[in-house]
């Protein structure tokens, strides 16, 4: 929930800044000064977004949040893109997701007066790809230089796990409590469905993102969901 309100917060702040900075009025005293005249291609290298006429377009950043990744964007025309996104899954948000799994693994080999407790765990590494298909429209009527999207595509997950364990032996009436750890790989993938926007209305090639996600897995734990999401920014040319 803390995530969410937190992509919240940031989307108001991301679009109320870019809005001013977009439709800046020019001080009194800044008036008195002359406009330089500013040709038709230096134009378009100041702001050169998004014009129907200079498809293709191809953008590269980053994206802040589950996960922080590097962020590629393709834009064939005007309503389709292509998006690949790699990085590091926030692993602080899946410790309970992480320390469930725990269970399942436990020895089968175990008798009556055997048992195993979790202690810890780590992630040591967890890293992540997508690719995703979208489709997006213009939203020029809440604000210029907006634009909606949605699609889908499919996320690769590859987590190392480091779990610290008792391991407790009473058939010799003896709770001895022996500490070990051990280490797991854990490599999934699945569906992952995208909603976002957009923002380019900038002086500069820039485009500013928030977008969240809905990933399914459907490998190591069929059925298994969570959302996903972040805030970010592209170059685009």
């Amino acid at each position: 929930m803390r995530f969410a309100q937190t992509l919240i917060i940031v989307s108001i702040f991301c679009l109320v800044a870019a809005d001013s900075l977009g439709q800046m009025k020019h001080s009194p005293r800044s008036s008195s000064y002359s406009v330089p005249r500013v040709g038709v291609n230096k134009a378009r290298i100041i702001c050169p977004i998004f014009e129907t006429s200079r498809y293709p377009y191809q953008g590269i950043g980053f994206k802040l949040g589950d996960p922080f990744a590097l962020a590629y964007k393709f834009y064939p025309n005007k309503h389709f893109s292509f998006a690949v996104d790699a990085g590091k899954a926030a692993s602080g948000l899946y410790n309970k997701y992480y320390r469930e799994a725990f269970n399942s693994y436990l020895p089968d080999t175990l008798n009556s007066d055997q048992s195993i407790s979790y202690l810890a765990h780590k992630a040591v590494a967890d890293w992540f790809l997508e690719t995703k298909f979208l489709y997006q429209w213009d939203a020029e009527k809440i604000s210029k230089g907006l634009q909606l999207y949605a699609g889908a595509g499919w996320q690769w997950r590859n987590t190392e796990l480091e779990y610290d364990y008792t391991f407790n032996d009473r058939s010799n009436n003896q709770d001895d409590g022996k500490f070990g750890k051990f280490t797991e790989t854990r490599f999934t993938y699945g569906p992952v469905f995208v909603v976002g926007f957009e923002y380019s209305y900038f002086s500069l090639p820039l485009s500013a993102f928030i977008e969240v996600e809905w990933f399914v897995d459907a490998l190591i734990d069929p059925g298994y969901q969570r959302f996903q999401g972040g805030v970010g920014l592209r170059y685009v040319f």
